[in-house]
Parts: C-alpha cells; sequence; structure tokens
C-alpha cells in the first residue's frame, strides 16, 4: 500500500454548525475523508490530529488496524474523547482511501451490504405541544414510522429546572401516543440533563406503552447509577453516543443497561472500533441505534457501517422535512453525497464512501467561534446541557 503523504484538519462551517473535517493524501495521490464528532471541542481534536500527523506521515495507509493502536496506546495517558474523535476522523479517512485504492465501497471491506436501504429516525422538535405535535404530522406522513423528540422547555438556553418540567414533558409525550397510537415508534432525548430519581419520576407520570424509548436520560460516567435506573422502569433506553471506546460501552452491553446503542463512529473511533462493538451488541441481541447529527462525511460512514451490521433499528436523521433549515449536508460543499428516498438512506456502491468534497469551498466556509449553553438552575447553580 501507498505511504500516508498528509494529513490536515479542516474545521469548517456548514449550515447551522461547525463541522471538523480531516483529509488525508496518500503519496499517489489518492485522497480519503473523515469528519470528527466532538462538537463544541473541534479545537482540541484539531490540535490532536496535528499532532498524530507528526507520526503518521510515511506510514502505510493500508495498515489501518495498526495505526488505530499506535494513536490509542503510544502514550501514558491513553484513551479519551479528545483522542478517539481524532482517531476517528483518521481511521474514517483511511477506509476512504482503501475503498478508492481498491476500486469498491466502503461496506465490501466491512463484509459486504446485508441492507439496500438504511432506515432513519427523523427529530421533531418544537416550543409548545402543538409544535411538536404538529411536525410529528408531518413526518408521518412524509412515511417515517420512528420519530425521536424533545422536551419543549429545551427551547430556553440560559435557564432550566429539570423537576419543574417533567410533568409538561410527560403530558407532551401522553398527547403524541393518544395522536398516533401504538403503530409509531415514539423516543424521547433527554440530553442527559436529568437525575436518576427525576427519570423515575417522570416514566412512572406516564401510562404504559407511551414511549418506545429514551435517550440519553442520566449522564453515562457511572454506570451503576444506570443499573439503579433500569430497575425503576420498563421503557427501553438508548445510550452510547458519547462512548469512545469499547471500553466504554463494555458495562452497557454486559450488564443490560442500555437496549438500543446509539454508538457514535465518528466518537468511539471510526470503522476499527465501531465494527467491534456492533458485534458485541449483536452478541447481547441490542440493536444499533447510530448517532448521526453531523455532516455528509458522517452519514456516508454511518450508513456504509449500518448496511455492514446485521443489528440495526434506525439511523438518526437530520435531513428530514422538518429540518430542512439546519444545512448540515450543504451540497455546494458537498456535491455528491448520500441520497435519502423519503425516510431511508440508499446505501452508496460506488468507491470508497462515495462522497465529493468541493475543497475549494470547504476551504472558504470559515468557522464561528461556537459555545454550547452554560445552563444553570433558577438558584444560579450549574446544570446539564
Amino acid at each position: 500500500m501507498t505511504k500516508i503523504a498528509s494529513i490536515e484538519p479542516l474545521m469548517v462551517r456548514v449550515g447551522k454548525r461547525n463541522q471538523l473535517l480531516v483529509k488525508v493524501v496518500t503519496e499517489d495521490g489518492i485522497v480519503g475523508w473523515g469528519e470528527s464528532g466532538m462538537s463544541g471541542r473541534e479545537g482540541a481534536v484539531s490540535a490532536t490530529i496535528t499532532h498524530f500527523a507528526d507520526f503518521l506521515i510515511g506510514q502505510d495507509s493500508g495498515k489501518i488496524g495498526r495505526i488505530w493502536q499506535e494513536c490509542y496506546r503510544s502514550q501514558y495517558f491513553e484513551g479519551g474523547r479528545v483522542l478517539t474523535a481524532a482517531i476517528s476522523a483518521i481511521d474514517i479517512a483511511l477506509y476512504d482511501i482503501l475503498g478508492k485504492r481498491l476500486g469498491v465501497p466502503v461496506h465490501q471491506l466491512l463484509g459486504g451490504k446485508q441492507r439496500d436501504v438504511v432506515p432513519s429516525f427523523a427529530s421533531c422538535m418544537g416550543n409548545s405541544k402543538d409544535e411538536i405535535l404538529g411536525k410529528a404530522e408531518i413526518l408521518v406522513k412524509a412515511g417515517w414510522d420512528c420519530i425521536r423528540t424533545y422536551p419543549s422547555s429545551f427551547g430556553d438556553d440560559t435557564t432550566y429546572d429539570p423537576r419543574a418540567t417533567l410533568a409538561g414533558t410527560a403530558d407532551e409525550m401522553i398527547a403524541l401516543r393518544k395522536a398516533f397510537g401504538q403503530s409509531l415508534c415514539i423516543g424521547i432525548d433527554l440530553h442527559h440533563r436529568f437525575t436518576v430519581a427525576e427519570i423515575a419520576n417522570f416514566c412512572a407520570m406516564m401510562p404504559a406503552g407511551t414511549l418506545d424509548f429514551i435517550e440519553e436520560p442520566i449522564r453515562c460516567e457511572s454506570p451503576d447509577a444506570y443499573k439503579t435506573l433500569r430497575g425503576m422502569t420498563t421503557i427501553p433506553f438508548a445510550v452510547g453516543e458519547e462512548f469512545a471506546s469499547k471500553w466504554q460501552a463494555a458495562p452497557y452491553l454486559e450488564q443490560g443497561l442500555t437496549q438500543y446503542l446509539r454508538l457514535d463512529i465518528c466518537n468511539i473511533g471510526g470503522f476499527t472500533e465501531a465494527m467491534k462493538v456492533a458485534g458485541w451488541s449483536e452478541r447481547h441481541y441490542i440493536d444499533l441505534m447510530p448517532h448521526n447529527p453531523l455532516g455528509p462525511v458522517c452519514t456516508a460512514a454511518t450508513i456504509h457501517m449500518s448496511a455492514a451490521v446485521p443489528n440495526l433499528s434506525w439511523v438518526e436523521t437530520r435531513q428530514s422535512v422538518v429540518e430542512t433549515d439546519l444545512g448540515f449536508h450543504d451540497p455546494a460543499l458537498f456535491p455528491v453525497q448520500v441520497e435519502m428516498d423519503g425516510p431511508v438512506y440508499i446505501v452508496s456502491d460506488a468507491p470508497g464512501l462515495g462522497i465529493e468534497v468541493n475543497e475549494d469551498a470547504i476551504r472558504a466556509a470559515t468557522p464561528t467561534h461556537i459555545e454550547c449553553p452554560h445552563l444553570q438552575r433558577p438558584d444560579g447553580s450549574v446544570t446539564n446541557w
């Protein structure tokens, strides 16, 4: 295989958010693209990619697994989200290169596609119950059979009182179920803003069958806390978008703490690590529900992975008919990308990731400084965003 000639992080503005891409070029001119998933801390990841480039340039671009190990383990303080976000982007780009070199799509490198289309769930956000219901109706009419919503109270980016929102959010979920019946899969993303006690109370406020899953109800640092919560409700959990390695995913899989794995290929370590965790999930009859909140490179990588695994539920999309204003998949910057047919992604058979990047436009898309909201409770203390 040809050696790596250059590795370059590119932080760019795409629609309403920044994206951190990486461009890897081989000595014979093949270009691979990857993307990092650590939104809001792109500068730290970019610096790590630049650091990795110092010892990766000149290495065999085909030794992807070895490169993963060297990046992860060749320092005393191994692992962590910044490191694996950088590794993810490089790993995805190297798979893109290998697919292009061999003339095959990335999913073929993973064992071949097991499906021709990948189903998605769409996000349904609103500042009121009526707005949420209205957007859900649009999605259902457009063909989606699974929607993920948020509490309407999430619209405030300054002050948040978690417990005070519980009853209103439960009422919104009950209204959704009443409006659409049991045939629609309904989940809610709680963005880890709550405590064990608050989530237990929230679940008790709703009749059985109201929700099909709760995403990220509490922070994930404590599997023991999730174990306690898991025993307090029968609603399935969808957890894992913050996981940065197989080791972090391990207790959630081994102890049955999540029923869907929200694996993020741009955070957990690229294809190399994602496929290991996918197989581990299959052992426990846990379907993937991949996190896919970024741009076309992330989406392409996610779809190739999702096509190649047997245990898949839905992939997150931010390209639905109710989120057309986001601009994360701007065709002026990415003229060729994964196509959608209603609520499903079409699996590409083009070599590599199957995307094209308008590099001149990308380099002109200057990033904007972004800091996630720093929420506080009414008493002034810090709470989770």
